[in-house]
């Protein structure tokens, strides 16, 4: 009896053993499941933001240049100041352009003289003419002669004018409200005829021109309404955004051929000067997309140019899948094709499993527990 109990007592044992390494076995590969967030794909609306880099211009910049030779008298603003529509901005030395009036007038005067001698010549010749004692060629040859002279009266009018216009030239005014830049030349230089004083922009608006695939201009110009293309911002050099939004008032009428783009031009406010001619920045587009499928780039991996996710199956194993994205935002993907609403794909951890893996799927804001537990 003793040795009955024995052996009956060893096989409950191992029976018992047999049960507990099982158990241990199943909690072991439970616990190698790993707990991964998931989402359920949908269509819904968004808004995205594209940027153009944009050559940022003032609406009217000029080069101001003299128009007539001669030494620099006088300077009258500083760079950087702001001048008005007329106002005088240099001085050329104007001595001998007052001279060569002053001798226009001498001539004009002249002339003047000298035509008013030969109408009293003719005056006296008809006189004689019509008492029979010169020929009607005497007559004839005089008023040929106040013909040439009166020629001569108007050429000397005209060097007169020009004399005055060259004189004019020697002050150099603004042509339009603006702020002077950069001054080169200083008083006393030689200047010869078109030399470069400074340049005056006028920056109350600015122009951004910034260029559009082919691709894109026809998107774009499918959601204008009736030629307007809506407001536009406008990103500066250090990442901030300039606080007045722009219109998009024109484009050009060809594509350029090498980059197969076309140019656009946006118009800013720009009425506390803060914008300078040859700026640049981007210009930022909101464009709105209806039942987009949208997927958060933390569940896109990339194998040679390939961009996959990994879709749950019914027996919560995962699955690589391929899809082709239409655009990319900052941190989403818009699905051209290949992922469908309705999948459930890894939205994160995409890299701590492999395909055809068992894993725990955790929805929505139970992915936060997962976090907090790890």
């Amino acid at each position: 009896m003793k040795i009955s109990s024995i052996q009956g007592f060893i096989a409950l044992a191992g029976v018992i053993a047999t049960v507990g390494c099982q158990t241990n076995a199943e909690n072991l590969n439970q616990a190698s499941i790993l707990p991964i967030p998931v989402k359920e794909v949908t269509t819904s609306s968004t808004t995205l933001q594209q940027s153009y880099v944009a050559d940022i211009q003032a609406v009217q910049n000029v080069e101001i240049r003299n128009r007539v030779a001669g030494y620099l008298d006088k300077i009258f603003i500083d760079e950087g100041e702001r001048v008005k529509k007329g106002q005088a901005l240099f001085q050329i030395n104007d001595d001998e352009y007052r001279a060569e009036v002053a001798k226009a007038k001498a001539t004009l005067s002249s002339a003047v003289a000298e035509n008013e001698a030969a109408d009293l010549e003719i005056d006296r010749i008809q006189i004689l003419v019509n008492k029979n004692i010169v020929a009607e060629g005497d007559l004839a040859v005089a008023k040929a002669k106040r013909a040439a002279l009166q020629a001569k009266i108007t050429e000397a009018q005209s060097v007169l004018s020009n004399a005055e216009k060259q004189l004019t030239y020697t002050i150099i005014r603004a042509p339009f409200d603006g702020i002077v830049n950069r001054i080169p030349m200083k008083t006393g230089s030689l200047l010869a005829e078109g030399t470069l004083l400074t340049s005056v922009s006028d920056v109350s608006y600015v122009y951004a021109y910034f260029n559009l695939s082919e691709s894109e201009y026809l998107q774009f110009a499918k959601e204008a309404k009736s030629g307007d293309f809506g407001k536009v911002s406008l990103q500066l050099a250090d990442g901030s955004i300039y606080s007045i939004q722009g219109d998009v008032e024109t484009s050009a009428s060809i594509f350029e051929k090498g980059t197969g783009s076309i140019a656009f031009r946006a118009k800013f406010h720009n009425p506390q000067k803060f914008l300078k001619h040859g700026a640049t920045g981007k210009v930022l587009i909101d464009t709105e997309v209806q039942d987009a499928i949208l997927i958060p780039q933390k569940a896109v991996f990339e194998i040679q140019d390939r961009s996959f996710v990994y879709v749950l199956k019914e027996d919560n194993t995962v699955e690589m899948k391929s899809f082709i994205p239409e655009k990319r935002t900052s941190d989403q993907f818009i699905v051209a094709e290949g992922i469908e609403a309705g999948d459930k794909i890894v939205c994160e951890g995409v890299q701590n499993i492999r395909n055809g893996m068992e894993i725990q799927p955790v929805y929505n804001s139970d992915s936060t527990n997962i976090s907090e537990d790890k």
